[in-house]
Order: structure tokens, then C-alpha cells, then sequence
């Protein structure tokens, strides 16, 4: 009652307290029903994603509508899009260690992004680049938390990315090469056999520009799922052939071994 006189007083004095005091109220009851700002509504953004959903933004970033995610769908899908930024370690600053880690869905969305906060000394941070600055590494969570969380993350899934053999390096981790999607090695992707800049393919397949100053691992993640889901039936199909091949092969080497062994113990004993 005391709070209501109060509201009603202020109304009095300033004929504009009541238009305030209404337009707050839709604000809040928007920001609660939004989906994108992670309201229970369509469900499509737990509060796990959100939680582990780190920085999720690039200070130089001006992302083309092409690499806006394509739907507000934050789960952890079949596949999942991964980019590190690196920053230098060791007496020169000539070693590569994590700085920072992404991971998007097929839809683009961000499910994890966070600021690593190396096992060395940090000697160059490689700005220009890497877009990680010292502010940004001094409340990072340490390396073996990150490291646990990706694990777990990419664990039975498809590994999509670019270069991923250096991501996955400076992560110390290993995946199953007939899970991993690296558009760095696809061979209809490479030119006279050579690898080529997720840059150039970005801007070749997806007529985007990314990379223009400081990389962002956000929209490097992004176009790497998107040239892989501009490819992925050729691709996944290849994929399917080689295996059968390499089984027919290790088949076709085990059957010769038994029929070896069969004829070598038939054979009659030499004096």
C-alpha cells in the first residue's frame, strides 16, 4: 500500500511517470517471452547452452547474412563446427597454445565459446590474429576444464572444421579420422592438390569475406559448417565408398592368410 501512494504521488508531480512506468513493463514482459534471450518459450535454447555458451561475439565481427544461424535450434547436433585461436608460449613466442575455442552446431548456433587461459606463459597474443587481447585471458577458465568439455562435447559426433589437425593439437586431444569433416583436406576442394584458405573457400563457395582483420572463430566455424553442408552428400557418399572398399581389402588380406595357412599345414613333410 505504502509503495502504491508512493507510485500514485510521483504520478501527480510528473505527468510522464505513468508512460514510464508502462513502457518498462512491456520491455520486461518482452525480454521474458523472447526466445532469442534465452526465455523458456519453443524451448529451443536450454539453460545449459546458454550457461556454456561463453563470449559468443568477435569485437571486429560484422557477420554476413549468409553465416547467421539458420535457426534458433542450440542443441548439440549430429555434427558440430570447431575453430581454435592460438596465442604464442615459449621463450619466442613461437608455440602455439589455446587461446580460444568455439564450437557451433549445424545450424551455426554457438553451444560452446570460451577464453582459455594456457598451461605457459603467454608471450605473444598474437592480436592482429588471434583477436584475443590480455583482458580477455585474465578471468579464462584454465586449459583442463576447456579441454574436458570439448572431449565430451565432440565425443561421437562429426568433427567439422578447417585445418582441424592444428585445432586439435593445441587441444591435445585426438578424434576418429572417419569422424572428422576438414575442409582443409577435402580433395575436391583443393587446387592442383594444394590446400587453400578457409578464407578463399568462404569467399569461392559462400561469396562471403571473413577474416578481413582479426579472425573470428564464431564465423570461421560457421563457414566451415556451411561449405561442409554445401558438400556433404558428395562427401558423406565418399566416405561411405572408401570404408566398404578398405573392408572388402582387409577381407580379401584375411582370406588369403587363412588359405595360406590352410595350404602351408596340408602340406606333405619334406625329409
Amino acid at each position: 500500500m505504502v509503495g502504491d501512494g508512493a507510485e500514485g504521488a510521483a504520478a501527480l508531480l510528473n505527468p510522464n511517470w505513468a508512460n514510464l512506468r508502462q513502457k518498462l513493463e512491456a520491455r520486461r514482459h518482452r525480454k521474458s517471452t523472447n526466445p532469442s534471450r534465452g526465455g523458456k518459450p519453443g524451448g529451443t535454447r536450454s539453460w545449459q547452452a546458454q550457461r556454456e555458451a561463453g563470449p559468443r561475439a568477435c569485437s571486429n565481427s560484422s557477420a554476413p547474412s549468409v553465416l547467421e544461424p539458420t535457426s534458433e535450434d542450440f542443441s548439440l547436433t549430429e555434427a558440430l563446427a570447431m575453430d581454435c585461436e592460438m596465442v604464442g608460449v615459449s621463450t619466442h613466442g613461437t608455440k602455439s597454445a589455446l587461446g580460444r575455442v568455439t564450437l557451433v552446431n549445424t545450424w551455426g548456433n554457438v553451444v560452446y565459446d570460451e577464453y582459455v587461459r594456457p598451461l605457459e606463459y603467454v608471450v605473444d597474443f598474437r592480436t592482429k590474429i588471434s583477436g584475443i587481447r590480455p583482458s580477455n585471458l585474465k578471468k579464462a577458465k584454465n586449459f583442463m576444464t576447456v579441454q574436458k568439455k570439448v572431449a565430451e562435447f565432440i565425443k561421437g559426433r562429426v568433427l567439422v572444421g578447417h585445418a582441424l589437425r592444428n585445432d586439435l593439437k593445441v587441444l591435445l586431444l585426438s578424434h576418429p579420422k572417419k569422424d572428422i569433416r576438414d575442409t582443409a583436406e577435402y580433395q575436391p576442394l583443393l587446387r592442383e592438390g594444394r590446400r587453400r584458405s578457409l578464407k578463399g573457400l568462404a569467399f569461392e563457395i559462400l561469396g562471403v569475406n571473413i577474416q578481413q582483420r582479426e579472425h573470428c572463430p564464431i564465423e570461421d566455424a560457421r563457414a566451415a559448417m556451411l561449405i561442409y553442408k554445401r558438400y556433404k552428400k558428395e562427401w558423406e557418399s565418399s566416405i561411405k565408398k572408401h570404408a566398404k572398399f578398405s573392408k572388402k581389402l582387409r577381407n580379401k588380406h584375411k582370406n588369403k592368410s587363412v588359405y595360406k595357412q590352410a595350404a602351408e599345414s596340408n602340406a606333405p613333410a619334406t625329409s
